[in-house]
C-alpha cells in the first residue's frame, strides 16, 4: 500500500510529485512474520476487525461510551476514513500500480494524503473501524481498532519500509524522516 506507479523524476521528500523508480523486487517474508500473514491482505483483516467488532458489541457489550444521537458522529468519521482510503487508491493507481502490499516497487509518491501520513490507505481503514465503533457506542467495539493498528503495523508496515529503505535510500529515508508513519 505504500508502492507506487511508474516514474523517474526526483525532488524535494515532500514535494507534490515525488516519485522515485527501481527494479527491485520485495523482500521474502521475514522471522517472525509468517508467509501466511501476508497472505491475508489489509482489506481481509479489516473485514475480520469489523465482523469481531460487530460480534463483541451484539454478544458481549460492555457498556456504552458514546449515546444516541451523538453516536452519529461515528458516521463522521467513517465517511471520513472511506474517502480517505479511496482517494489515497486512486493516487495509486493514476501513478500505475497495483494496491496489493509487497508488488515490485518502482515509485513512491508523496502528492495528497501521502505528504501527510505515509500510510493513508491503512489509516483510513482504521477512521472507519473507529467510526464504526462510535456509531455502535459500546466499550467491547473499540477492542478491534487498536488490534488492526498492531496487526497492519507488524505484518505490513515495517516490511514495506525495509523494502523501500533498502530499494530508493536516503530519499525514502528523506521522506520518511518528514512525514509521520500514521498521523
Amino acid at each position: 500500500w505504500v508502492f507506487l506507479g511508474q516514474r523517474s523524476t526526483l525532488k524535494s521528500p515532500i514535494s507534490s510529485n515525488l516519485v522515485m523508480k527501481t527494479d527491485r523486487r520485495p523482500p521474502e517474508p521475514m522471522a517472525g512474520n509468517p508467509a501466511i500473514s501476508r497472505r491475508i491482505l489489509p482489506p481481509l483483516w479489516f473485514l475480520l476487525m469489523l465482523c469481531l467488532m460487530l460480534g463483541l458489541h451484539t454478544w458481549l457489550p460492555m457498556g456504552q461510551y458514546i449515546r444516541a444521537p451523538w453516536n452519529f458522529l461515528g458516521l463522521a468519521l467513517l465517511s471520513f476514513g472511506a474517502f480517505l482510503g479511496v482517494v489515497s487508491a486512486r493516487s495509486f493507481l493514476r501513478e500505475g500500480t497495483g494496491l496489493v502490499p509487497f508488488d515490485e516497487a518502482k515509485v513512491v509518491v508523496t502528492h495528497g494524503f501521502f505528504q501527510y501520513s505515509r500510510n493513508p490507505m491503512y489509516l483510513g481503514m482504521a477512521l472507519i473501524l473507529l467510526g464504526t465503533s462510535g456509531f455502535l457506542g459500546s466499550f467491547s467495539s473499540l477492542l478491534p481498532v487498536p488490534l488492526f493498528m498492531v496487526i497492519i503495523h507488524r505484518r505490513f508496515i515495517l516490511a514495506e519500509e525495509k523494502f523501500l529503505e533498502d530499494a530508493f535510500g536516503e530519499a525514502y529515508l528523506s521522506y520518511q524522516a518528514s512525514v509521520r508513519r500514521w498521523l
